[in-house]
């Protein structure tokens, strides 16, 4: 009997969200993500010690600390990604440092070096995606990106339709809205914790992006992310691609449930389907910042989401700082 997994694979790419590589081995999935804190987290286990020790040795060729630190910090991530795409067939998205969200130079400068790191190490640009805040300047880094030098972009800390929207006008391969983080809210901010598949907060809002997309033709792609239950994976059957967690994953294959397709273009397309945005202009910058400051639950998760990897990127370069200076 087919797993539910097997089941969800018909209808959605399944990628893996983990920096635990050895994790997603029996789980096959196509591409792979990664951020700060699962890079930090995977750094922590004695096992991934050698990648810490290469990363920190490949940095001492910079002059002074800081630099030592900050290469050592981007080549951990690439190290990560290269024994990723050992596993995956497909792609890995590695992460421009958050504190990079609002300058769009930064931005560019840091995922080209990260680039240059991966085919340094025989890795095509093709098999990789630069995961960036979605800010404007993100976005707009984003777009640079795409079309002056052809690496293909990830935006990520998504909450909201506009969000969505400026990135499919800037032709961005792919987004990461985030379901759980979005749920994280409503409970908090209003109490409910229990909601059925289609009436999760987060459901609906990638369910909306979903629809807007394949409405009006966009071939930006759209990868649900953060995902705090199996419920809210189901409710998105049939979206472009799922990353999932791997304790999500173990879960869904010891399930025997069919899931019913929940998105497609049929469905998007259809004249039942109401969209909350028209595209009679490209969306400029004042509308994105006053859509997102009269968005209480984007503005507040996208701010909270940057401190938090920022936060995570800090310690992970502290970490490195202090093993640079025991050797």
């Amino acid at each position: 009997m087919s797993s539910t997994l097997e089941h969800l694979k018909k209808h959605t790419i399944v990628v893996g969200d983990t920096g635990d590589f050895e994790s997603m081995k029996q789980y096959l999935p196509v591409d792979s993500t990664t951020n700060p804190s699962l890079i930090l987290s995977a750094c922590k286990l004695p096992q991934y010690s050698h990648l810490l020790d290469a990363a920190i040795q490949y940095a001492k060729k910079q002059k002074t600390l800081d630099e030592q630190v900050e290469t050592a910090v981007e080549r951990i991530c690439v190290l990560f990604g290269c024994e990723i795409l050992k596993v995956v067939p497909g792609r890995v998205s590695t992460e421009v440092d958050a504190k990079y969200s609002f300058s769009i130079n930064k931005q560019v400068e840091t995922a080209r070096r990260l680039v240059a790191m991966y085919e340094e190490l025989g890795v095509s640009k093709e098999r990789i995606l630069i995961k960036l805040s979605s800010t404007w300047e993100g976005i707009k880094a984003g777009e640079i990106l795409e079309s002056k030098h052809g690496i293909h972009c990830n935006l990520t800390l998504m909450f909201s339709l506009y969000q969505a929207v400026a990135c499919a006008e800037a032709k961005i391969t792919l987004i990461s809205p985030f379901v759980g983080r979005v749920l994280d809210w409503y409970t908090a901010k209003h109490g409910k914790k229990e909601f059925s598949r289609q009436d999760d907060p987060g459901v609906k809002l990638v369910t909306s992006i979903y629809n807007y997309y394949k409405a009006h033709d966009y071939k930006t792609q759209i990868m649900g992310a953060s995902f705090r239950n199996v419920n809210q994976i189901l409710g998105l059957t049939g979206c472009d691609l799922l990353t999932i967690a791997p304790s999500l994953l173990e879960e869904l294959s010891k399930m025997s449930e069919v899931p019913t397709v929940c998105l497609s273009v049929e469905k998007a397309k259809s004249p039942s389907v109401q969209h909350s945005h028209r595209p009679d202009h490209p969306l400029t910058e004042e509308e994105f910042r006053w859509y997102m400051n009269e968005d209480e639950m984007a503005s507040d998760k996208l701010a909270e989401g940057i401190r938090r990897f920022a936060k995570d990127s800090t310690i992970l370069a502290d970490l490195i700082k202090s093993r640079i200076q025991q050797k």
